[in-house]
């Protein structure tokens, strides 16, 4: 069985962290890549294991570099995946997957045409709004920028191999286990 990269990306809020970390407890030996950003950590969040936490500077230094698969501003940060950590779990015979935004997504499937992307959709654009507030982490006015590149990205669900709607996550989790299965034994 050949490692793959699998993409895991939709809109803000849309539950796709906990769709993976769900998707990881059924199918052993899936890596969850971290990614780097520039927003500062969130309560509890340590630097190399929820994220590395970068400057700007250095950010952009790395980014100037070429060292990222994938990089993007969003929300009035940036966020991106290293190539080193990628290509590293790779060599060892671990799938990978990653967990990014729309943009980011489009990079990887030009960077890595053989990645499977998947994009989880919400049940309607209300059920995002919800789960943003719900989860107590931004302000209104972080939540409303949200919202609207959220509309931008459900337009572009179009673009992707499979789209898993999350209403029911043990549903959702179902699609998304059986998509990594069959991917991961053809």
């Amino acid at each position: 069985m050949a490692a793959k990269v699998f993409v895991i990306t939709g809109p803000s809020g849309v539950g796709k962290g906990t769709l993976i970390r769900l998707l990881r407890e059924r199918v052993a030996g899936l890596a969850l890549s971290t990614s780097a950003t520039t927003r500062g950590p969130r309560e509890g969040e340590q630097d190399g294991r929820d994220y590395h936490f970068l400057s700007r500077d250095e950010f952009a230094r790395r980014a100037d570099a070429n060292e990222f698969l994938e990089h993007a501003a969003y929300s009035g940060n940036r966020y991106g995946t290293l190539r080193s950590e990628v290509e590293r779990r790779l060599a060892s015979g671990e799938s990978v997957v990653l967990e990014i935004e729309v943009q980011g997504a489009r990079q990887v499937r030009a960077a890595m045409p053989e990645a499977v992307l998947v994009f989880i959709a919400p049940p309607d654009p209300a059920a995002l709004r919800r789960r943003l507030e719900g989860r107590g982490t931004d302000d209104p006015k972080a939540i409303s920028e949200r919202l609207r590149t959220a509309e931008l990205e459900l337009d572009a669900q179009q673009e992707f191999q499979h789209v898993v709607v999350n209403d029911e996550l043990e549903k959702a989790v179902d699609e998304l286990e059986a998509i990594v299965r069959a991917e991961l034994c053809p």
